[in-house]
């Protein structure tokens, strides 16, 4: 799965060792919101791995495209949902590039010469107007 938006909270890093093994281990929750629709959402996910982490460097402010995991867990009875990302990439850069129309459209009809000018500054060729267009 993938969640798009910009970083507005990185939560301190939590450590500890293992009890089963005594191997060390480190992970650090992240708070991104989507920044696009009326009723931004938020999710909380985690990077588990130290050099994760390091490699992942994810900073307050960046917008990324997290690729992520969701899994579930109990304990004493209560459920608890786990979003942990395996991947970050800046927004711009995941962003897919739509492939090309396999049949394009055919040019339209060509028009026909416009009417001459109505107006005295049409027919002079003023363009003082302040329009774009």
């Amino acid at each position: 799965m993938e969640f798009t938006g910009r970083i507005i909270q990185v939560l301190p890093a939590r450590s500890g060792q293992a009890k089963s093994t005594g191997n060390p281990w480190m992970t650090q929750d992240y708070v991104i919101e989507e920044t696009v629709g009326q009723y931004p959402k938020r999710m909380c996910f985690n990077v588990f791995g130290e050099e994760k982490i390091k490699q992942m460097n994810i900073q307050v402010g960046q917008e990324l495209t997290v690729s992520f995991d969701v899994n579930a867990r109990e304990y004493q009875g209560r459920w608890y949902n786990d979003i942990r990302a395996w991947a970050v990439a800046p927004a711009a850069q995941a962003a897919p590039m739509a492939p090309p129309p396999a049949d394009p459209a055919p040019f339209p009809p060509a028009q026909e010469p416009a009417a001459p000018a109505t107006n005295a500054f049409e027919a002079a060729g003023d363009d003082t107007s302040d329009l774009p267009f």
